[in-house]
């Protein structure tokens, strides 16, 4: 599948501290992408780069092939910071048309597709109201569509549930996957893991400016798989079926068992074991972990002497 970012030894400095540190990560085309990290990570600064806000001290980015101009390529991506850019005093409708107008529309062409979205999103009474008359919820709305009008070819969205209500949460999701089946690409960052593993095909964890996970969210959690297995029976579980060196028991009650099954095994030769006992199995599923455990682990495992690494004098 066609790359349409590709981040090649990202490195950014400020003072002595490094914010990213030699960061490469490629970003195929209609794929929607998680960006994860605990606070100081390093997140928002690679976001500001790839966006033209920032420039690199090192490295390279490359958009659709070509590498990344701010000047050119600026109307191909849509940015929704976490810290929200909209202009408290200004009439919703007007500053609509105003962003979209910076993207490339024309004010008639902006009109018609925010009319669109906000009958979408049920926004319509909302044209001649002030954001700061909005609530949190209501701005992240705006914040969203005055970010995909233009309808970019890369989408960042940094938080973009934050303040939102369950239903709200949903006809945005709704809308991440539809302009990714249209081939759009989005990236998201936020620190709520459940989203992560709900919406994304592949992710990045920072720490420390640094790189440290990379890969398809079914391919990572397979990859801390720790054979972990659930077992449901319809017959009660008595003393003999757990003494048993095929597995060790992590936790049972008097129809479940929670079992870490021993490597030089498999998983036949446990449901083998069960049916020779008589007992007959509901559901036998393997407990992989979820993105916060991966997350946990990986970031208390990293040094916390400093919040970024000191470059040598």
């Amino acid at each position: 599948m066609q790359n349409i970012l590709e981040v090649k030894n990202l490195k950014k400095y400020f003072a002595t501290q490094k914010a990213v540190d030699d960061v490469s990560f490629s970003i195929a085309k209609g794929s929607i992408f998680g960006l994860l990290g605990p606070n100081g990570a390093g997140k928002t600064t690679l976001l500001r780069m790839i966006t033209g806000i920032f420039y690199p001290d090192e490295g390279e980015i490359m958009l659709n092939g070509k590498k990344f101009s701010p000047e050119n390529d600026i109307g191909s991506i849509g940015y929704m910071p976490e810290e929200r850019g909209l202009y408290k005093k200004m009439k919703i409708g007007e500053q609509a048309i105003y962003l979209a107008q910076l993207k490339g529309l024309s004010r008639q062409e902006a009109r018609e597709k925010i009319k669109e979205w906000f009958v979408k999103f049920e926004m319509q009474s909302w044209w001649d109201k002030k954001v700061e008359d909005l609530s949190k919820g209501m701005s992240q709305k705006l914040q969203f569509v005055t970010t995909v009008l233009h309808e970019p070819d890369l989408i960042i969205l940094d938080e973009p549930f934050s303040g939102l209500d369950p239903v709200n949460a949903n006809l945005i999701k709704d809308e991440i996957f539809r302009m990714s089946k249209q081939g759009h690409t989005i990236i998201f960052s936020t620190h709520r893991m459940e989203q992560v593993e709900e919406i994304c095909n592949h992710i990045i964890l920072l720490n420390k400016g640094k790189k440290i996970l990379d890969g398809s969210v079914k391919q990572v959690k397979n990859d801390f798989k720790e054979n972990l297995f659930r077992i449901e029976f319809e017959d009660q579980l008595l003393p003999e079926h757990t003494a048993i060196h095929l597995f060790q028991v992590i936790s049972k009650n008097d129809h479940e068992l929670v079992i870490k099954k021993n490597e030089d095994f498999s998983t036949n030769d446990i449901l083998q074991f069960f049916i020779t006992k008589g007992l007959h199995i509901h559901s036998f599923n393997e407990m992989l972990p979820s993105l916060n455990d991966i997350f946990i682990r990986l970031v208390e495992a990293t040094p916390r002497a400093r919040q970024f690494e000191t470059i040598n004098a």
